[in-house]
């Protein structure tokens, strides 16, 4: 097996020195603050105090939460400020309070949680005026700027979710995605087997689960060119997919058994068509737009019953990053420039994902479409470190979680910022999860 590939992602983010690096890390913390400002000041106060589901927080928990983190990591360790609210560090830790509990803490309310969080990043806009983004691993490159950025969009995303399990009317509104073709191309594309780069030693930003590039060897394998549409889950269950045993692993089986589950999460039958709930507005679902609000059991489920698997993260990443003329891995399908609007439906620009086979100019050089955006893809894969992984800056953002309880997702979604999704990014998740925005496509092994 051949050496890595120089790790040459990270065209974009870092040229132009301290003043370029100051500028993305302001804007990225700029764009992240406009979105928790609008998710949260969309409904009123009793809405961001009450717990619209036992799995999410109350979104009053996220802002102070965000704010909390914000000063801690940029004011207390980058600034070696003094603390500003030491005596609310532990309602707002993640670890500490599960989220089912977090209602009945005593939260800032939701005036005292934008004052606190605007206070915060106010000195931080000062802090950010003189760093020079060296000296430590959690400076040099404004690394810390930068987690900090992804973390409120990550609790932004989070925040969304809240929104589409909240009952009542409508409360966010965007337009929809551009008017696609209907995709007429192949419906799956030949990925060629051998040695890639695997993950990222050079993306600035990259968090410390990306890490180290590596090699990794992938037979050749088949991988659908698009996500799996409605139209296509619709016929799985049509053919009795969440009534015949053998299409599931046993514990998904039993899962789906137990729960009365017979569809995506907020489906419903209306006669002989199917009608969905999409940020307080019931629509038909529309048949060529990626299927979302499926768990990792429905959609092993779903890749036995069509005589195909889920891909494995290493296939993903291959399929998403490797360009076969030259080698190398790339920072995202199409390249290594930053995403743009013409390359994948991201930072909820839309609220729901674009028609299969939309974005042709984000494909990867084999021709496999929207691996950015739209919609989570769950893989095959547990949750598990890279070789030569090591915890930074915290233990508690990866470590505790590898293992087999978790199954990694991979691409993003429509609700995921560019700050937080590139080719590396690895989220993940339990099995049993169907509030997140994810989807699925499918592969096979190569026959020969």
């Amino acid at each position: 097996m051949t050496a890595p590939e120089t790790d040459t992602a990270t065209t974009g983010t870092t040229q132009g020195g301290t003043e370029a690096l100051r500028e993305r890390a302001l804007a990225s913390l700029t764009r992240a603050r406009a979105r928790t400002t609008l998710l949260t000041s969309c409904v009123e106060d009793p809405d961001l105090t009450a717990q619209h589901s036992p799995l999410m927080s109350p979104l009053v928990w996220d802002l102070a939460h965000i704010g909390n983190q914000e000063e801690l990591w940029l004011l207390r360790a980058v600034g070696g400020r003094d603390a500003m609210r030491p005596e609310i560090d532990s309602l707002y830790d993640a670890f500490e309070h599960p989220r089912a509990e977090r209602p009945s803490l005593p939260l800032l309310a939701p005036g005292q949680a934008r004052r606190y969080a605007a206070e915060v990043r106010g000195r931080v806009m000062d802090l950010l005026q003189g760093a020079d983004f060296h000296g430590t691993r959690l400076t040099e490159a404004g690394f810390a700027f930068g987690m900090i950025a992804q973390h409120e969009q990550q609790h932004d995303e989070t925040m969304l979710i809240t929104h589409q399990l909240r009952k009542g009317p409508q409360a966010l509104t965007a337009p929809d995605p551009e008017p696609a073709p209907l995709f007429t191309g192949p419906a799956e594309v030949l990925v060629p087997g051998g040695p890639f780069t695997m993950g990222t030693s050079a993306e600035p930003w990259a968090l410390d689960n990306e890490r180290p590039a590596h090699v990794r060897e992938v037979a050749p394998f088949w991988i659908d060119t698009t996500p799996v549409t409605n139209a296509a889950y619709q016929a799985f269950i049509e053919d009795g997919g969440y009534d015949t045993e053998r299409w599931w692993t046993p514990q998904g089986w039993t899962h789906i058994r137990q729960h009365s589950i017979t569809a995506p999460l907020f489906w419903r039958r209306d006669g002989e068509s199917w009608l969905r709930r999409r940020f307080g507005v019931t629509e038909a679902v529309p048949p060529d737009e990626p299927v979302l609000h499926v768990c990792w059991y429905e959609a092993d489920a779903y890749a036995r019953w069509a005589g195909r698997r889920l891909p494995t993260e290493a296939e993903w990443e291959k399929a998403a990053r490797h360009d076969p003329a030259t080698g190398r891995s790339t920072r995202y399908p199409w390249g290594d420039t930053d995403p743009a609007p013409q390359h994948a439906n991201l930072g909820q620009r839309h609220l729901r994902p674009a028609p299969a086979g939309s974005y042709p100019a984000g494909e990867s050089p084999l021709g496999v479409r929207q691996l950015i955006g739209d919609v989570w893809e769950w893989t095959a894969s547990d949750f598990l470190p890279y070789p030569g992984f090591a915890a930074f800056p915290y233990k508690e953002y990866s470590e505790v979680f590898f293992g087999s309880d978790h199954k990694v997702l991979r691409g993003g979604s429509f609700a995921v910022d560019p700050v937080a999704c590139r080719g590396t990014f690895r989220n993940w998740d339990y099995p049993v999860r169907r509030q997140i925005f994810s989807g699925f496509r499918t592969a096979r092994s190569e026959t020969v």
